[in-house]
């Protein structure tokens, strides 16, 4: 995710504890921005776990799997 949406992010998230408040069309940004951020860390931390390899005291190494 671009930095650029990260800070829109958290503009919009400073915005919401003014009275000011946000915007019906502000929170339906936020809310997209936030649920892009997660997707992006969700498949960032699931390419990491693919990539990862447990070694056994014994030398043997196995990936790790899905439950």
């Amino acid at each position: 995710m671009e930095q650029s949406k990260i800070d829109r992010i958290n503009e919009l998230g400073r915005k919401a504890k003014t009275a000011e408040g946000l915007t019906p069309a502000e929170v339906a940004e936020r809310d997209a921005l936030r649920r892009e951020y997660i997707d992006s860390f969700k498949r960032s931390l699931t390419s990491q776990l693919d990539n990862t390899v447990i070694q056994y005291p014994d030398g043997t190494r196995r990936s790790l799997r899905k439950k």
